[in-house]
């Protein structure tokens, strides 16, 4: 019988709840609903959407990952790394018109859902490790510098049609030469990022929300919304979500599944590498792939109740931690706390000024630039540094989409190099070690007269056949005496396909026209099993199971005189 429960890890917990844990949750729910609201209302704006739309994709979400996300801690919702993705597909197709930017922003949530939901059923959750450890840091980089110049106009109080980051920089710095800033709201949104920055540093001090009250009640009691111009969120649409299911034709549908994608690759990568974090810290595991459904579940969710895309949070997700939450039912609480504002208060943040909502904004986009370990990449492996300098380029300069496609395509291109060009050698005695080893880090090793030992550091595939093909002529034209056997040392080659077993088949047939015979040694019983498969392995004579014993049938055969 199937047991569906596996993939509602909430209702499991639910089965084994303990009743100590409720008060310690109840508390966390109150105390991350301070956070949740003038957050999921900042990144909506920064995502090119209404803030009640914010609202909307922090309530509905979190009650779908608290039924289907494996993390007891985790707290999803909008998110900075986000924004700058969302913005990118939602500016140019809603044309200035907000219920367009949200249809848009809604269906990107619902693809994001889908694919993500895909991936963790087939089980692929193990695709954003291809994106390596600089190359995530260049696009988040990016991002966080994307993020950072979309808020500034905000933060100033006037506002500019986006085009890219370098093409906004132009245009801010323009309009501030034009004096089109409105300084009262700078002051405004600049004390609110400075007080959150100071507050940063204290964990138990609820930073954000202490300055963006001050800065409620400052508009709201001198009047900055009508006496200086300050702009404010207003009041908010008093009620809840709606079923609605997003469409917007066909014309706009390729760029929409394109960002959508897009955001599932950034969403899952910053999730999985939270989630295993807190999984480790609290001395539990959690499936990957499953995380992929929890996330996939919350977007659709999200997408199809009026909300954008959504990923997991780094900073609310320690305020949950640090007020004692337990379970899922943190998030619950607070989702339902969220709803109950919208219900009963909807004005309590009408003087809410949007410059503060921008320093908000621009706190987070801070927070996720990375200088230290890259410091570190750039003294010990330049040329990774230098590719994610490449990501953050390309994120920079061409824009989020395209910066993102760039940093895959580099993470494939790294994946591909080692492989395409890996390290070979050719193999001697070294006096004083055991084994044999690489004649190019020890010259002076001893090589065995008439015998090529050649070890290939890699897979054989179709990309470095031929160049294995060469190498292995290579070290018989360059060996000292004359060659009549090559042993190949396989352990590293972990897989075999088509295109080498036939390019290895070619080889045995050009080295025994030289009167040269070809073996394997330490091969692997799954490389050894596909060998069979292509009718190719009885090619290749005995296979012998260690570099020595190679050696010894050798020197048996050919009654060579050599000590080992």
């Amino acid at each position: 019988m199937i047991d569906w429960t596996r993939w509602l890890p909430g209702l499991q917990v639910l089965r084994r709840y303990q009743a100590a844990w409720l008060p310690h949750d109840l508390v966390a729910g109150l105390v991350l609903t301070t956070m949740l609201v003038p957050v999921g209302i900042a990144y909506a704006v920064a995502s090119g959407v209404p803030g009640i739309y914010g609202l909307y994709a922090t309530i509905v979400p979190l009650l779908a990952y608290a039924v289907f996300g494996p993390s007891r801690i985790l707290v999803l919702g909008p998110d900075s790394s986000l924004a700058a993705v969302i913005l990118a597909v939602v500016l140019p197709l809603s044309a200035g018109d907000p219920a367009r930017a949200v249809l848009v922003a809604s269906l990107m949530a619902v693809v994001s859902g889908l694919v993500c939901v895909l991936i963790g059923i087939l089980r692929l959750g193990f695709v954003t490790e291809l994106l390596s450890k600089p190359i995530r840091y260049g696009y988040m980089n990016g991002i966080a510098l994307t993020v950072l110049i979309s808020q500034l106009p905000k933060l100033f109080g006037f506002s500019i049609e986006g085009a890219g980051p370098l093409r906004d920089s132009v245009r801010i710095g323009q309009a501030l030469l034009d004096g089109q800033s409105n300084w009262t709201a700078f002051a405004v949104g600049a004390g609110t990022l400075v007080l959150i920055l100071l507050l940063k540093p204290y964990k138990r001090i609820p930073g954000l929300l202490i300055a963006v009250v001050a800065a409620t009640i400052v508009v709201g009691a001198l009047g900055l919304d009508d006496h200086a111009g300050v702009k404010v969120l207003g009041p908010l649409p008093q009620g809840l979500p709606s079923f609605v299911l997003p469409w917007i034709g066909l014309a706009d549908l390729r760029d929409v599944v394109i960002g959508g994608c897009a955001v599932a690759m950034v969403a899952f990568a910053d999730t999985s590498v939270l989630s295993r974090t807190y999984a480790a810290r609290m001395g539990t595991t959690v499936d990957p792939n499953q995380e992929m459904i929890g996330l996939g579940a919350a977007n659709l969710a999200a997408g199809l109740f009026q909300g954008f895309p959504i990923s997991s949070s780094s900073s609310r997700t320690p305020v949950a931690e640090a007020a004692g939450s337990k379970t899922q039912l943190t998030g619950v609480v607070g989702a339902v706390t969220v709803a109950l504002l919208l219900l009963v208060a909807p004005n309590l943040l009408q003087h809410l000024p949007n410059s503060a909502l921008a320093a908000v904004v621009i706190a987070a986009a801070i927070g996720l630039f990375e200088f230290d370990d890259l410091r570190r990449i750039l003294r010990i492996q330049p040329w990774e540094f230098w590719l994610s300098m490449a990501c953050f380029a390309g994120v920079a300069v061409m824009g989020v989409i395209p910066g993102i496609g760039i940093a895959i395509t580099i993470a494939v291109i790294e994946f591909l190099w080692d492989a395409w060009r890996p390290h070979d050698a050719v193999m001697g005695r070294v006096e004083g070690l055991r084994g044999y080893h690489d004649t190019k880090r020890y010259p002076h090793a001893r090589r065995v007269p008439g015998l090529v030992l050649f070890r290939w550091d890699a897979p054989l595939f179709f990309a470095n056949a031929e160049l294995f093909h060469q190498r292995v002529l290579a070290a018989v034209a360059q060996s000292p005496t004359p060659v009549r056997r090559v042993v190949v040392a396989a352990e590293p080659v972990t897989s075999i396909d088509v295109t080498s077993a036939d390019m290895l088949a070619e080889l045995v047939r050009q080295l025994q026209a030289a009167g040269i015979e070809l073996r394997l040694a330490e091969l692997k019983d799954p490389v050894k099993d596909k060998l069979e498969r292509f009718e190719i392995l009885e090619r290749f004579g005995p296979i012998h199971p260690t570099i020595g014993e190679a050696v010894h049938v050798y020197l048996d055969e050919h009654a060579v005189d050599w000590q080992p």
